[in-house]
């Protein structure tokens, strides 16, 4: 028994052919050259790509990295599982709230609010591209923002090429905090054993990764809406509407970086968005621009001072007139998700864990919760025996805790259920001896994002039911929405999958150490690096997934001035610096045709936007490097 136990323990190895680190790291390389050549090069679906990678990673695990078969599969299928628990748990119901907007009528009443605020094309292409798009990359992400505010852009006359670019352009700034924060909780999911001290460190890694991007992206949060204008109407006419252009921004970049270091990446897209869209409608009641500019065929069309009627490409389309009660009716449905949200969130905050605001290990904790009292003790391969964020299950007014349950994968340990041992070791190289590296799940169904923003629905369709809404809308839409979403949740579990049997066979471990030789500019490729993967991907969740853990893995391979260069610079900078790679990836450019209705100009759109996003890229990549050789205590640390 015991010799059988020696034999499924897996020691990892990082030069698995011929002993050399550049020929493995090539080899390692496969399942993302897969990935690109099925998705960029032959068009095919998402979830078929992702699959066939997927297994090419099980099988080079196996046969090149010499991981045993059970281990194989328990690494590949705990990620895929990961993939479905939180992350699709939480794209699920984040589509569903927005898919219920659409059924109660409240997101069309939003839609001609935003559009009846002005008839300058400059500032509609704010409110509608910026403002309104971040607000629905914060609820749905994935491709919605893109495809709504194009479509709405188009609806109102913007030339529908231009109209697409527009809501490419403008889907950067928000994107890592997209989906109600979900890219920023994966990279903390995944890379909480390698940057904190285990599993148990996901709060407080996510919590920093969170205030860490919000240390970057606020710099493009401003930069955006005025890039978005020059690409529009060109530099001189941006600075005739240089008040709106500040106010979207500068707004948007506070409330970013505000919520995103001291409350957590779930609401962060929301609130700015919000608040940068009130913002901007105050500003509308002073303010106008000197002159309104619009399209040719606006000449005419649209009598001045008109603020109601706008024409679409070709025919003229009467507005309806939605009385200030509906507006503030419509609105609602997103206010209360930010305030079950919130509440979900409070034991996240300083000022109730009663820890100082500075120090994120202390302070920075698992949602309050009354359930505290609950008692628990499962054995080890089932539930965990202590279901509490905290050294104890304890009733405290300061730090009540959702309970959570954290399993022992299956297949991945020996031993007896009270005293498992983890059969997975990372070696010297990549730490600093033989240390084991434990394969666990965690289920939290009470404190997910996901669970929170399934509350908030649930709270909006009783509203919806007071005003008359039948009970079979909400299973209804729900139905629906597993519908939409059943090709792209199977994505997400199998690139989770990819990313977990690279990571505990030692693959993603190969490729940081080849990038570690990159040295001192690493901070500037680890922008280049996150981009490439949402180019690959089209999704910023996707490649934090895949390039996050290896980015956390070379930084500590990195030393600069005497210390390991910080992981959470860098796999943090994989974050802001994939999101400039949306606009060029070919999901994103298939979402933006088929928005305008431009099937088969994914070409043309790609031309257009390939140089805003090299540029992009390369800024966030300075940004990295100026913190972390000009103002290194920007960077959060984990104390």
């Amino acid at each position: 028994m015991n010799e059988a136990l020696a034999i499924l323990a897996f020691h990892q190895v990082y030069d698995p052919v011929s002993g050399n680190i550049a020929l493995s790291a090539l080899i390692a390389g496969v399942p993302l050259y897969i990935l690109f050549i099925m998705l960029a090069v032959m068009r095919l679906p998402a979830w078929l790509s992702a699959l066939v990678a997927m297994l090419s990673a099980a099988v080079l695990a196996a046969l090149v990295w010499g991981m045993p078969v059970g281990l194989d599969v328990s690494a590949t299928t705990e990620g895929m599982a990961n993939g479905l628990w939180p992350i699709s748990w939480i794209v699920l119901n984040a589509v569903f709230f927005h898919n219920l907007t659409i059924a109660s009528g409240d997101f069309d009443v939003i839609r001609r609010s935003l559009t009846r605020l002005t008839e300058d094309r400059r500032v509609q292409a704010l409110l509608v591209a910026f403002c309104f798009g971040a607000l629905m990359e914060g609820i749905a992400g994935f491709g919605a923002p893109v495809a709504i505010s194009a479509a709405i852009l188009a609806s109102l006359g913007f030339e529908p090429i231009s109209a697409a670019v527009l809501a490419l352009l403008a889907n950067t700034a928000p994107v890592a905090f997209g989906s109600i924060g979900i890219p920023v909780v994966t990279l903390g999911l995944l890379t909480a054993p390698i940057i904190g001290h285990g599993a148990a460190d996901q709060t407080p890694v996510t919590l920093a990764l969170s205030a860490m991007v919000g240390r970057q992206l606020p710099v493009f949060s401003i930069i955006i809406p005025a890039f978005l204008i020059v690409v529009l109407a060109g530099w001189r006419r941006m600075l005739e509407v240089l008040p709106a252009v500040l106010t979207a921004g500068v707004v948007f970049a506070v409330v970013q970086f505000l919520v995103s270091n001291f409350i957590g990446p779930e609401l962060t897209d929301v609130l700015a968005a919000l608040v940068s869209m009130a913002a901007v409608a105050l500003l509308l009641r002073v303010w106008k621009p000197r002159a309104l500019w619009g399209f040719a065929a606006d000449r005419g069309a649209v009598p001045a001072g008109a603020t109601a009627r706008l024409r679409s490409v070709g025919a003229a389309v009467a507005e309806v007139v939605d009385p200030p009660g509906r507006i503030v009716r419509a609105y609602m449905m997103y206010v209360i998700l930010v305030v079950v949200i919130l509440i979900g969130q409070m034991g996240n905050l300083p000022f109730f864990s009663g820890s100082p605001a500075g120090n994120v290990k202390n302070a920075l904790h698992t949602p309050a919760n009354i359930t505290a009292d609950f008692k628990c003790g499962q054995p080890a391969y089932k539930l965990c025996p202590n279901p509490w964020i905290g050294p104890t299950a304890t009733k405290d007014a300061g730090a009540f805790k959702f309970p959570f349950w954290r399993f022992q994968w299956p297949g991945s340990y020996s031993g007896t259920s009270a005293k498992p041992k983890p059969e997975i070791f990372q070696e010297p190289q990549i730490v600093t001896k033989s240390t084991a590296y434990p394969i666990t799940f965690t289920w939290d169904f009470l404190s997910a994002a996901g669970s929170l923003v399934l509350f908030a629905s649930i709270v909006a369709f009783i509203v919806m039911a007071i005003r008359g809404a039948p009970l079979r809308l909400f299973f209804t839409t729900y139905g629906r929405t597993l519908r939409q979403l059943a090709l792209p949740i199977m994505t997400i579990a199998f690139i989770l999958g990819i990313a977990a049997v690279m990571n505990f066979s030692g693959m993603t471990s190969t490729l940081a150490l080849l990038m570690a030789k990159t040295g001192a500019v690493f901070p500037f490729f680890s922008a280049v690096i996150g981009a490439l993967g949402v180019f690959l991907t089209g999704s910023d969740t996707a490649s934090n997934t895949l390039f996050g853990p290896m980015q956390a893995f070379t930084a500590k391979q990195i030393v600069i001035s005497g210390h390991h260069l910080n992981p959470i610079l860098t796999a943090g900078t994989n974050s802001s610096g994939g999101v400039m790679g949306k606009m060029i990836s070919p999901q994103n450019l298939s979402v933006g045709a088929a928005g305008v209705n431009r099937v088969g100009a994914e070409g043309e759109i790609f031309r257009r936007t390939i140089g805003y996003s090299l540029i992009l890229t390369a800024a966030v990549g300075l940004v990295a490097m100026i913190q972390v050789y000009l103002i290194p205590g920007i960077i959060p640390t984990l104390s």
